[in-house]
């Protein structure tokens, strides 16, 4: 497993950077990776179907609970299945659909990226490598959703979909290590064990909440939906492979993985509930008002979206059942429908449905995928789509009484709505008489059009074999989500015309007819903008200007460049921690008496030190203030002598010996030596750093009548020369216990030695200096 996703993320590194050396005609071999990923994944499917999983372990960071720890079952077959299989098809489909892009390498290395992220994401058994790759997904989709850079909506595009995600980020981290500390392990599937423990937690409403609206934010729920229309401006494989099977589904995963451990409540049912609902409802309602295919079917996607939370937040068997079957057929049919609007854009040169139609006879192959996917999405007897549309009434059906009548209007109406916008999106640009304009089209090159047509005819397959995909994969992902055995039989025919197929039939029934009597139009668009004033991305627009006005604020009095303004607020910060660390610890109490007398040798060496730390802050001279400095430091050794520290007196003596010669070397390089601190300004750090040093006083006195804690060092005295062979225990220390320290500290100041040497050979133009 460790090797598939290192397989990705070394295509990725390689074409990111070195891409553009790849010629065309080698760009076939591309799709074989995640070909190849596919069918070794497809090996796994008997013994996962038969109830087996994998594990892999390999330690990481074991002392904070971080490990690669990667497990496939099921739920993370199915997505497995659903990343590698459908990225086949985009891969082949995208290397003509952007062929001669000049950014045609690189779009392949940030989709081997964001395909890793997600193959990462579904595989981890660990919840903080989980939140790695969720944070991956959302900076690789940044560059794929805003890979046409030079376009200004396709960056506010990008821009807002990591945003909204990257907010989520951070709730979903916060509520993943609350639960890590509560259950006592970071281990997913160690998880269903803690699971009273977890639920009577007073932290369980607050881990909800934050897993919630992490889940809801990647997956586009109401009122965090927004982003995902947005992002069709990204190019058609993008939203192709994000919004149908992968990105928009990982907050659906999240939910369906930590369903067995944290599922099964009112807390976790009615909000899922609530959301989805309304989601679901108000996603296959605007479809019905667009025009823009790509927009039905953002709305669409929405909308199918919140059918999944809803389900899941249904949570009885049937339920889950659903859900585990929706996830298959939405992914088929949506795949499909951004692939042949593609093409449809590619071709025609449009999107908008009012202006498309007869395609069927210039684009025959393209129009029979199209269709495939929207009798699929209609839920037509026969299709893949009709067997996920009864097992979602059904789990209505099933639901908890005083609920069950609702819940089943809300999924009629929702499913009505759906089966018009599928005709909207699959049927319409392909029937009727063709316009004159597209009488010259011709069929684009089978990479473009066959992995639409491949997806498509699957549905059909699916609908019409369902107790072979049943048995093979929708079982063991029911299971897997469950955490129980399902009993999930899917067949075409139950053997009775029961309440489930009368709604279906009523669905597709009512559903034509909306199709035929809903005329979309630039009106009805209109109107719907109208509301826009009071939509969710209105009023995060409104807030979001707010706080850039506070961020502009917060950046001129705390980022505002100036390196004395950095250092006062470090230290009056450390002042406050260090107060208050000294408040909470108590009186303190020191006995003079015991205290060793002062000899006139020690007294003269702090007067001199006093002395030359006045020159150095009143005298204007920058050679005076460096001699002061060394004076400074040399006394300090003489100090670390005085008491029985020679090698660190020798150690001192040499960098401040080493300094002052550095200082005096480049002073002829440096300007005048100017005090811009105002009088109020002196006074202010004169008090800071009185104060500092009055604290670190008191600190130090107080240590002499703390219990000494010796384990550490007597651990370095025992072992330095066991282990390290030597007989310096500090030089020992830096050198060979903590060398890695050190040796990166050593790395830090040659990093910083580069930025010096760059900015001296900075040269900029007139123009850039303005």
């Amino acid at each position: 497993m460790l090797f598939t996703i290192l397989l990705g993320l070394f295509s990725a590194i390689l074409l990111i950077p070195f891409g553009s050396r790849l010629k065309s005609k080698w760009s076939i071999l591309l799709p074989l990776i995640p070909t190849g990923i596919f069918a070794y994944y497809l090996g796994f499917i008997p013994k996962i179907a038969s109830g087996a999983s994998f594990v892999q372990h390999i330690e990481w960071v074991p002392t904070l609970g971080v490990n690669f720890d990667f497990r496939l079952d099921g739920l993370s077959m199915l997505f497995m299945l659903l990343i590698t299989g459908i990225g086949t098809g985009i891969f082949f489909y995208a290397r003509t659909y952007l062929k001669g892009h000049p950014y045609f390498d690189r779009f392949f290395g940030y989709l081997f990226l964001f395909m890793t992220a997600m193959m990462g994401l579904v595989l981890s058994d660990n919840m903080l490598l989980l939140f790695i790759f969720w944070e991956l997904t959302s900076i690789s989709s940044f560059f794929l959703i805003g890979f046409n850079n030079d376009n200004k909506d396709s960056r506010k595009s990008a821009m807002t979909a990591m945003t909204i995600t990257g907010m989520g980020g951070f709730f979903l981290l916060a509520g993943l290590v609350l639960l890590g500390n509560v259950a006592g392990t970071y281990q997913i599937s160690e998880l269903i064990e803690y699971k009273d423990r977890i639920i009577n937690s007073d932290f369980y409403p607050l881990i909800l909440l934050f897993i919630f609206l992490g889940a809801f934010t990647k997956s586009a729920q109401f009122p965090f939906h927004f982003w995902l229309p947005g992002a069709m401006k990204a190019p058609t494989p993008v939203s192709a492979y994000l919004h149908s099977a992968t990105m928009v589904k990982a907050g659906i995963y999240l939910l369906a993985r930590f369903f067995p451990a944290l599922g099964g409540t009112d807390l976790w049912s009615y909000p899922l509930m609530i959301v989805g609902g309304f989601t679901m409802l108000y996603a296959a309602i605007h479809s019905l008002f667009r025009i823009d295919l790509k927009s039905i079917l953002a709305y669409t996607t929405i909308s199918a979206l919140g059918i999944l939370v809803f389900l899941l937040g249904v949570g009885s068997r049937e339920a889950i059942i659903a859900a585990a079957v929706f996830i298959l057929v939405h992914a088929l049919y949506k795949a499909t429908l951004f692939l042949v609007t593609g093409i449809i854009d590619h071709e025609t040169g449009t999107r908008d449905i009012t202006k498309l139609a007869g395609l069927r006879k210039v684009l025959m192959p393209v129009a029979i995928a199209g269709i495939l996917a929207a009798l699929s999405s209609a839920g037509l007897p026969g299709t893949f789509g009709f067997i996920g549309k009864d097992l979602i009434y059904e789990a209505t059906l099933h639901s908890k009484e005083n609920l069950m009548l609702i819940l089943t209007i809300l999924a009629v109406i929702t499913n009505t709505c759906l089966v018009a916008a599928g005709f909207m999106a699959g049927w319409k640009p392909f029937a009727g008489e063709l316009p004159r304009e597209y009488s010259q089209l011709h069929l684009p090159y089978k990479s473009m059009w066959i992995p639409p047509l491949i997806l498509g005819t699957l549905g059909l397959l699916f609908g019409l074999f369902p107790s072979f995909i049943g048995k093979w994969m929708s079982l063991a992902t029911a299971n897997s989500i469950f955490g129980a055995e399902t009993d999930l039989k899917l067949a075409i025919w139950h053997g009775s015309f029961n309440t489930v197929l009368i709604l279906s039939l009523v669905t597709l029934g009512l559903g034509i007819l909306l199709y035929i009597f809903n005329k979309p139009s630039e009106k009805k668009v209109s109107f719907l903008e109208k509301f826009q004033s009071i939509s969710s991305q209105s009023i995060l627009t409104r807030y979001s200007n707010d706080i850039i006005r506070f961020s502009t604020w917060y950046t001129g009095k705390f980022h505002n460049g100036y390196l004395r303004s950095y250092h006062l607020k470090i230290i009056l910060f450390a002042e406050g921690l260090l107060i208050y660390k000294l408040w909470m610890s108590g009186p303190i109490q020191i006995d003079f008496d015991n205290l060793t007398p002062l000899t006139i040798y020690e007294v003269a060496v702090v007067v001199i030190l006093l002395g030359a730390l006045l020159i150095v802050v009143s005298t204007p001279s920058r050679l005076t203030a460096v001699v002061s400095m060394s004076v400074i430091g040399y006394c300090i050794c003489l100090m670390y002598v005085f008491y029985s520290a020679p090698d660190l007196a020798m150690t001192q003596f040499t960098i401040d010996t080493l300094s002052t010669v550095l200082f005096v070397l480049v002073l002829y390089k440096l300007p005048g030596f100017l005090n811009l601190a105002s009088a109020k300004q002196q006074y202010r750090d004169i008090v800071v750093a009185l104060g500092f040093g009055a604290i670190l006083s008191i600190i130090a006195l107080k240590v002499l009548y703390e219990p000494i804690q010796t384990q550490t060092s007597d651990f370095y005295g025992e072992n330095a020369y066991i282990l390290a062979k030597g007989k310096n225990v500090v030089n020992l220390i830096l050198a060979d216990f903590r060398g890695i320290d050190t040796m990166f500290e050593t790395v830090v100041l040659g990093i910083a030695a580069l930025g010096v040497y760059s900015l001296l050979k900075l040269r900029l133009k007139s123009s850039e200096k303005e």
